[in-house]
């Protein structure tokens, strides 16, 4: 079996007790209002008590520049590390959650789209720049927030590759311009990316990051960088709390990880961890719309696991948790699935 090897500790093998590494838990948002999409949307009152919580618990609040370098370097983070993100911009990050960020000092990171920067509910670029001297990065969501694995009609992979391409270096050169940042992070627009997407990032020497959940560290890809969407169903402190103490899954290799279904909707994955840290009897994996399952466990340290039913048109998930032996928390690993309907055309967002 051809396994793409994400992370592995070399100077180990595998069966050896390898002792787990402080991670960091970056979170995603995007609006911060009481009357904007629940789905999309913390209200000021939950972010206010979400950021005294980390305050309150002592959390380690830092860039996500300083997660990504720690991922790069594989080196250990403090215990309880948190990076705060927002995606698109929105007016209300400004009037409802900056003053917040301010008051504790805490640093974010702001994925924007030049394209509808001052438009209405939209920051403008004196906003942004006011931003970018009071604690916040300014990082790239791709020029207009479009679905970059898409091919337009008629364009080869060349083309693709071209037209992505440009569309990237546009947009850091103006977040250059108008901010002087120019940090090569990109926010995946929707969370969609593929192999060659990421290959396109990787050669670019830029970072791509996620909305799939999980822990990020070591064995992290910085082509696939995780965070935990807060929003919703998923603003409640009881489940937040579990994710801050969330642990970066050990990795090793992956096989099957393509995100971009092609004539396959019940994609295998099969994961080998280093370590023993995992309490592997215990793994559970979920399928989005379907609902836990036990993986099949090939060895000691290799599970795969594949849905019982085709996934839908559109994006889902798998998510695999498993509680450590030495730690308080469980590690928590996904892997984000895409896919066009049996006709080749898109769902409607």
């Amino acid at each position: 079996m051809k396994k793409t090897i994400i992370r592995l500790l070399t100077w180990l093998p595998l069966w050896c007790a390898v002792l787990p590494v402080q991670a960091a838990v970056i979170l995603q948002y995007h609006h911060v209002s009481e009357n904007t999409p629940a789905s999309t949307s913390v209200t000021p009152a939950q972010f206010e008590q979400q950021m005294a919580y980390l305050a309150d618990n002592q959390f380690n609040v830092v860039s996500l520049q300083t997660v990504v370098d720690a991922i790069r370097t594989k080196t250990d983070l403090p215990p309880k590390t948190v990076a705060i993100t927002f995606d698109d911009g929105y007016q209300n990050i400004f009037e409802n959650g900056h003053p917040i960020l301010k008051r504790y000092g805490f640093p974010y990171t702001l994925f924007i789209n030049p394209e509808p920067v001052g438009r209405a509910n939209m920051m403008d670029w004196d906003t942004l720049s006011q931003l970018s001297q009071e604690g916040a990065t300014i990082a790239n969501h791709s020029y207009r927030h479009g679905h970059l694995i898409r091919k337009q009609e008629g364009e080869n992979q060349a083309q693709w590759e071209a037209r992505i391409r440009a569309d990237i270096e546009k947009t850091e050169a103006i977040i250059a311009e108008k901010t002087g940042h120019n940090v090569k992070m990109l926010a995946y627009p929707y969370g969609e990316y593929n192999q060659a997407l990421r290959q396109l990032l990787d050669n670019m020497g830029f970072v791509g990051i996620g909305q799939h959940s999980g822990a990020a560290g070591p064995y992290s890809s910085l082509t696939a960088v995780p965070r935990y969407p807060v929003a919703g169903p998923y603003a409640d402190m009881a489940t937040l709390k579990v994710k801050l103490h969330s642990l970066n899954m050990p990795v090793a290799a992956v096989d099957g990880e393509e995100s971009e279904l092609i004539g396959r909707n019940r994609p295998t994955l099969t994961v080998t961890l280093a370590g023993d840290d995992v309490r592997t009897k215990e793994l559970m994996c979920f399928i989005q719309g379907q609902g836990a399952k036990a993986p099949t466990w090939l060895d000691a340290n290799t599970f795969t696991i594949q849905a019982d039913l085709p996934l839908p048109a559109g994006r889902s998930r798998y998510n695999c948790t498993a509680p450590s032996r030495s730690q308080n928390g469980y590690y928590w690993y996904s892997q984000p699935w895409i896919q066009a309907n049996p006709d080749g055309s898109w769902p409607a967002e």
